[in-house]
């Protein structure tokens, strides 16, 4: 299991994507109850599903970084990188 260490502008990154996504739904939710245009709601849809996903791309860009770290600094064996870049790989094609 991969653990992510997400801090300071990462972190700060990251949580402003997933709130902004937040409040997009939200906004969703509210048009759709209100009855709004289909254009204006699925604009907004697409709005969070772009923010969604920055967001996981940014997540998992820095499980990249951190794993080229370790590998670097030696801290993973052959067989746990290879893992390691099978669960990214998994992951990163989950959002494609």
């Amino acid at each position: 299991m991969m653990e992510l260490d997400l801090a300071g502008a990462e972190l700060k990154a990251v949580l402003n994507r997933l709130r902004r996504a937040q409040g997009q739904i939200s906004g969703v939710v509210r048009m759709i109850e209100e009855g709004r245009d289909c254009e204006e709601v699925v604009t907004q849809l697409a709005a969070a599903s772009r923010a969604l996903d920055r967001a996981g791309f940014a997540i998992i860009a820095t499980g990249l970084q951190q794993c080229l770290t370790d590998t670097e600094d030696g801290g993973r064996s052959a067989e746990d990188r290879d893992a390691m870049r099978g669960r990214l790989e998994k992951l990163f094609l989950s959002l494609a």
